[in-house]
C-alpha cells in the first residue's frame, strides 16, 4: 500500500481534497512526491511540512514555502534553504550563526548576501570547516582577508574562490606575501609525520585517503594548488609554468583554462597522461593546427572529446567521426553549421558525415527526406526522430533496414498510433522498442498491453494515460513495486479508486455522488 500512495502522491488528477488526505498520513516518501505537485497550495504547503518536518527543506527550494511560513527556530533547515536562494531574513542569519550543529552553520556560510556581522562570526567560527564554506564563497574582501588565514584548509578554500581578487591567488600560488600556514587538518589529529592510509579501517575517519603532513602540510597545499590553477581569476602568468610539473594533478588542472597561450597548449597535448590530452582538446582555446594534432591522437577518448569541441573544423570532425563512437548526440559545432555546412555534410559521400549533420532536428525538409532515404543504416538511424517524417518514409526505413532503426523509428514524436502497434509485433523484437513505445504520447492501449510483457517496459506502461483502467487497477497488485507506483500515478485511475486507496489509510470518505 505504500507504494500506491507514493504513486498516488504524484498523481496530477489527484483532487485537492485526497491531497489533503494524503498529507495527514505522509511519510518520508509520500512526502517527497507530494511537495513537487504543481497544485499543491499554500496552506497545504505548510501542512505538510508540519506533517513531515524534511518536507520543509524540499518545500522551500521549490517556492512552495516564504519567509512568511518559517519560523527558523521550527524549521531551521528551511530556514537555510531560503537564505540559500537570498530570500531569507537578515535576522534568521543572526540566529544560525550561533547554532550548535556544524553542518548548519556550514551551510550558513555558503549563502549569498549575508550581514557583515555574520560574516566576521562565521569567519572567527571555532569549527575550521565552517570557515573554510565561507572562505569558499565569500566576497573579494573576505577572500582576501582569509587568504592569510593560519589553517591551510581555509587557505586552500580561498584559492577556489572565484571572488577571490587575482593578486592574492597568485600570492597563494607563489606563497609569496602571506605567512606561513601553522595547520591543516592532518596535523590537527595526528602526529607528524603522518601519512593517511587509503585503507583506513577507523569509521570516525574523514580524512581523504593519502592525505600527508610532515610539518609543511603538504597534501592541502597541493589541493590549494590544483584549486587555484583551475579558477579563472588566477592570473595566467602565475600558473602557466606548472605545464611540466612532475604532478599530473596540477598539470590536469591546468588544462580547462580558456586563456591558456598555445604554446602551453601544445606542451599539455604531448602530455602522458591521457585524461589530461582529452580535457585540453575540449578547450576553446586550442587552435585548429592543435585539433588536427589531437585528431590522430592514440587515444580514443582524447578523439572523442575532440568532436565536442565548438570550434572543431569539419573536416576533422568528420575525420574523428570515423574513428571513435560518438553516441547519438547533437554536437556543438554541427548545430552551429551553417546552412551551406549543413548542406555540405547532408551530400557528403562519408556517411560519417551525413551521420552527425542528422542529428540536427532543424533540417530543411528536402534534407531531411534526402536523410530519410539514406542506404547506410547509421545515417537513418541518426535522421528517423526527426519531426515532420510521414508514416510512408518512417515504414520504408523500417522495410529497408529492420532491427538496425526500429527503436528509432519509435521515438518519433510524429510516428502515428498503427505503425506503433506494428513496431511492438516485428519479428524479431527488438527489446528497446518496447521502452520507446511505452512512453510515446502515440501510443494505443493494445501496443501498451503487449509492452506490459516486456520487464523494462512494463513500468513505463504502467504510467501511459492512454492504458484501460481495469488494467491500470490491476496493475496496482504487481509484485514490482515500480510498476505500482507507475500505475498509482496513472492520471487515468478513476478518481473512486483514488479515493478508495486513500481512504482506506486515512479514514473513511465522505460519499461520492
Amino acid at each position: 500500500m505504500r507504494h500506491i500512495l507514493c504513486g498516488l502522491a504524484a498523481n496530477p488528477a489527484l483532487s485537492s481534497e485526497l491531497v489533503d488526505r494524503l498529507i495527514s498520513i505522509a511519510d518520508d516518501d509520500i512526502a517527497t512526491n507530494l511537495a513537487c505537485r504543481a497544485d499543491l497550495s499554500r496552506a497545504q504547503a505548510v501542512a505538510l511540512a508540519e506533517r513531515v518536518d524534511k518536507s520543509a527543506v524540499q518545500l522551500a527550494y521549490e517556492g512552495r514555502l516564504t519567509a512568511a511560513d518559517i519560523d527558523p527556530s521550527v524549521w531551521p533547515d528551511a530556514a537555510l534553504a531560503l537564505l540559500d536562494q537570498g530570500v531569507g531574513r537578515p535576522e534568521w542569519a543572526r540566529l544560525l550563526a550561533a547554532d550548535p550543529v556544524r553542518e548548519r552553520r556550514e551551510k550558513l556560510a555558503a549563502c549569498p548576501g549575508l550581514p557583515s556581522d555574520v560574516v566576521d562570526t562565521l569567519a572567527a567560527d571555532p569549527d575550521v570547516r565552517v570557515v573554510a564554506e565561507l572562505a569558499l564563497w565569500t566576497i573579494p574582501e573576505v577572500a582576501a582577508r582569509l587568504a592569510a588565514h593560519p589553517h591551510a584548509e581555509v587557505r586552500r578554500a580561498v584559492a577556489g574562490n572565484e571572488a577571490t581578487p587575482p593578486a592574492t591567488l597568485a600570492a597563494l600560488v607563489t606563497a609569496e606575501g602571506l605567512p606561513a600556514a601553522r595547520r591543516c587538518l592532518v596535523c590537527d589529529r595526528e602526529e607528524t609525520p603522518f601519512v593517511h592510509d587509503p585503507q583506513c579501517p577507523r569509521l570516525d575517519c574523514d580524512l581523504l585517503p593519502g592525505a600527508s603532513c610532515d610539518g609543511s602540510h603538504e597534501s592541502t597545499v597541493h589541493t590549494m594548488l590544483e584549486a587555484a590553477l583551475r579558477n579563472p581569476a588566477t592570473p595566467i602568468e602565475a600558473v602557466v609554468g606548472f605545464v611540466d610539473h612532475p604532478s599530473m594533478l596540477l598539470r590536469w588542472a591546468l588544462v580547462g583554462r580558456q586563456d591558456l597561450p598555445q604554446q602551453a597548449c601544445a606542451r599539455l597535448a604531448l602530455d602522458p597522461t591521457p585524461g589530461v590530452r582529452a580535457d585540453l582538446a575540449e578547450n576553446p582555446a586550442i587552435d585548429d593546427a592543435l585539433m588536427h594534432t589531437l585528431a590522430g591522437d592514440r587515444d580514443p577518448d582524447v578523439r572523442r572529446r575532440l568532436a565536442h569541441h565548438p570550434r572543431v573544423p569539419l573536416d576533422v570532425l568528420t575525420r574523428v567521426a570515423r574513428t571513435v563512437r560518438i553516441g547519438a548526440t547533437l554536437l556543438p559545432r554541427i548545430a552551429a553549421s551553417s546552412p551551406a555546412e549543413v548542406e555540405e555534410l547532408a551530400t557528403s559521400p562519408d556517411p560519417a558525415a551525413r551521420m552527425l549533420v542528422a542529428q540536427r532536428r532543424d533540417l530543411p525538409p528536402e534534407t531531411r527526406n534526402r536523410l530519410a532515404d539514406d542506404l547506410d543504416a547509421k545515417v537513418v538511424k541518426a535522421i528517423a526522430p526527426h519531426p515532420g517524417l510521414t508514416e510512408a518514409q518512417l515504414r520504408a526505413m523500417v522495410d529497408r533496414h529492420g532491427v538496425r532503426v526500429l527503436a528509432k523509428v519509435a521515438t518519433n514524436p510524429d510516428a502515428p498510433p498503427a505503425l506503433l502497434e506494428d513496431l511492438v509485433r516485428h519479428e524479431p523484437a527488438v527489446q528497446k522498442v518496447f521502452r520507446e513505445v511505452a512512453r510515446h504520447r502515440g501510443a494505443t492501449d493494445s501496443a501498451l498491453l503487449v509492452c506490459l510483457a516486456d520487464i523494462q517496459a512494463r513500468p513505463v506502461a504502467a504510467g501511459h494515460p492512454a492504458l484501460p483502467p481495469p488494467v491500470i487497477e490491476e496493475l496496482l497488485a504487481d509484485a514490482d513495486w515500480r510498476v505500482v507506483e507507475a500505475a498509482a500515478a496513472n492520471p487515468s485511475l478513476p478518481p473512486a479508486v483514488m479515493s478508495d486507496l486513500v481512504c482506506r489509510q486515512s479514514g473513511p470518505c465522505p460519499p461520492t455522488w
